[in-house]
């Protein structure tokens, strides 16, 4: 008898194969490497990678994201995002996801029709309808496709799928970008957006399992899961952690007690 996670995936291939071409919006995130190799396997050249150059993504997931494609031999197109000069997305409302999402995909789109490709598919599933989410406003605006919400797939399928294909994103961490660490209204600039990126790049030196720096001001709150919180108060690791968080421009270092979790921001908006 098919495992019911089988006929998903026979569910998304049949899906992918009713197009003549996709251009998949790449971020090289658990979700989006998962969707790029199927629609590869499936459409061949006929698929072609785009990814965002953001001051929101760090340079390593960049790099993975580039390696990937090489070592797939998928043909990847970048281009220069331009959120950071956009006043809705710097002024930080509560759509500030709308408005960014809704220029990336424009720009997908555009560079997808010089490419003589009709559809751009985007990697969410079918958790992301559980959270507050105003980019898929953006997305059903301009029928940008979901491959993975069409086959109902859910993040845990996603990643056992991605282990059994050999994908060596199947255990990495779930990944945002980094505009979703600033509490609504506090102005992101690229200064700040450093600040938390490089923050953050010292907790994934520390092979921390899942971890984010919530910036309020001049002050970091940092989440992790309630198993690592030994690990982040280790004096060692302590001290590492307020040196260089100090380093990257912050003045008062935090630990949430209440751990990691997604979408913590948005916690305000039902109080």
């Amino acid at each position: 008898m098919m495992r019911e996670i089988d006929q998903k995936l026979e569910d998304l291939q049949r899906y992918i194969a009713s197009f003549d071409g996709i251009a998949v919006a790449f971020s090289g995130g658990v979700d989006s490497t998962f969707l790029l190799k199927v629609c590869h396997d499936v459409l061949g050249d006929r698929c072609i990678a785009i990814t965002a150059q953001s001051e929101s993504f760090p340079a390593r997931e960049m790099e993975e994201a580039t390696a990937f494609c090489e070592k797939e031999s998928i043909r990847q197109i970048l281009f220069r995002s331009g959120e950071t000069e956009l006043e809705q997305y710097v002024s930080n409302p509560k759509d500030r996801c709308y408005h960014c999402k809704h220029l990336l995909f424009s720009k997908m789109q555009q560079i997808a029709s010089e490419q003589g490709i009709t559809a751009v598919a985007e990697g969410s599933n079918m958790d992301d309808l559980g959270d507050y989410r105003p980019g898929l406003r953006a997305i059903a605006e301009l029928q940008v496709i979901s491959p993975l919400r069409e086959a109902q797939l859910y993040k845990s399928e996603i990643r056992e799928l991605s282990k059994e294909m050999g994908l060596p994103t199947w255990s990495k961490q779930s990944f945002a970008c980094l505009a979703s660490r600033f509490v609504y209204g506090e102005r992101i600039t690229p200064e700040k957006l450093r600040m938390v990126g490089n923050a953050e790049e010292v907790l994934c030196d520390m092979g921390l399992a899942q971890y984010r720096v919530r910036i309020h001001g001049s002050m970091a709150r940092i989440e992790v899961l309630p198993f690592d919180f030994e690990c982040i108060l280790r004096e060692e690791n302590r001290e590492r952690i307020i040196r260089e968080f100090r380093k990257a421009g912050f003045t008062y270092v935090t630990m949430d007690l209440m751990g990691y979790r997604t979408g913590s921001m948005n916690e305000v908006l039902s109080q």
